[in-house]
């Protein structure tokens, strides 16, 4: 399965990059991310949870930093062993341009599985591989660019909108270290 996408996230490309390697803001961009520990130079370790159609894994696994030109580029890539359900792996390969009013993000994913995962068929893993990293990209741009405008209240029922997973706002990350 491969994806390609950009997005266009407001805000300097030096907070966009600090962001990409702080494993705050990994774990809380990573669905289903349990924990993470490590550094952007040794890799990181990092237990993630997630079900695909019937099976529902607890998959552990390494993510590792790698062709990194500062400021500019970076492949993210990680396998995760789920036991009996299978593993995954896969790798973005993520550059950085500088853009009026912010900074441009460009990706190109690949992702495969084996076990009982693979067995679900090829459409509905490439369907769980592309919202996987539509969501974790969702995620971190929230986390980079700021608050937006004040939205209206929601409608009865609804969730409130610009929380992430945790109820953390968005910006959360540009404002930790503005």
């Amino acid at each position: 399965m491969e994806l390609h996408d950009t997005r266009q996230i407001e805000a300097s490309p030096d907070l966009v990059w600090a962001a990409i390697l702080n494993p705050d803001v990994l774990k809380e961009c990573i669905p289903g991310c349990e924990s993470i520990s490590g550094t952007p130079e040794a890799g990181f370790e990092a237990v993630v949870v997630q079900k695909v159609g019937p099976v529902k894994a607890r998959f552990t696994g390494l993510v590792q930093l790698s062709d990194i030109v500062e400021g500019q580029s970076l492949t993210i890539s990680g396998e995760g062993k789920g036991g009996p359900a299978g593993f995954a792996k896969g790798g973005a390969k993520v550059r950085f341009a500088p853009e009026a009013g912010g900074t441009k993000l460009s990706y190109e994913v690949e992702a495969s599985v084996g076990g009982k995962l693979a067995q679900l068929g090829s459409r509905l893993i490439d369907g769980f591989a592309k919202k996987m990293a539509d969501e974790f990209f969702e995620r971190f741009q929230a986390a980079v660019e700021g608050p937006e405008a004040p939205e209206p209240a929601p409608a009865e029922g609804d969730a409130a909108e610009g929380a992430g997973a945790e109820g953390k706002k968005k910006g959360w990350f540009k404002r930790m270290i503005g």
